[in-house]
């Protein structure tokens, strides 16, 4: 019977911290939550050409790590990045702000793809116009 031998501990936690300082230590975290969001936007709403995927992927990492970061900026919880389970509620809201990411590039893309013949001023006056009528509803 062949011998095992097990790899040695040093070694190993070594390569680990190597890893994290590779991604980023607290940017990996944001990009971990970054691409879980996207994951569950895409397997909710499945794209329908290599495009679409592209650009739901892009918004939803963008509104992910962006919006993630300006929320935790808006409410100052930097701090909460002192402590593990801090940095896990950090990567929670990173991932919170990437889900309506897609939804809402795609919409926009919808809104001008309707209206592909109207010219720039043509749209702000038709957004203009949503924008009173949202406000008359509420």
């Amino acid at each position: 019977m062949k011998e095992q031998s097990m790899s040695e501990p040093i070694s190993g936690t070594a390569a680990g911290v190597a890893g994290w300082k590779i991604i980023g230590g607290l940017a990996g975290m944001g990009a971990i939550g970054a691409g879980l969001a996207a994951f569950v936007v895409m397997a909710m709403t499945k794209p329908k050409s290599d495009q679409e995927w592209r650009v739901a992927l892009v918004s939803t990492l963008v509104g992910s790590i962006g919006g993630g970061a300006a929320l935790v900026r808006y409410l100052g919880i930097q701090h909460w990045a002192q402590d593990p389970i801090g940095i896990v509620a950090m990567l929670f809201l990173s991932f919170a702000c990437g889900l309506p990411a897609w939804a809402l590039v795609r919409a926009l893309f919808l809104y001008i793809d309707k209206r592909r013949d109207a010219d720039l001023a043509e749209l702000a006056h038709d957004a203009v116009n949503v924008v009173k009528d949202v406000r008359g509803a509420l």
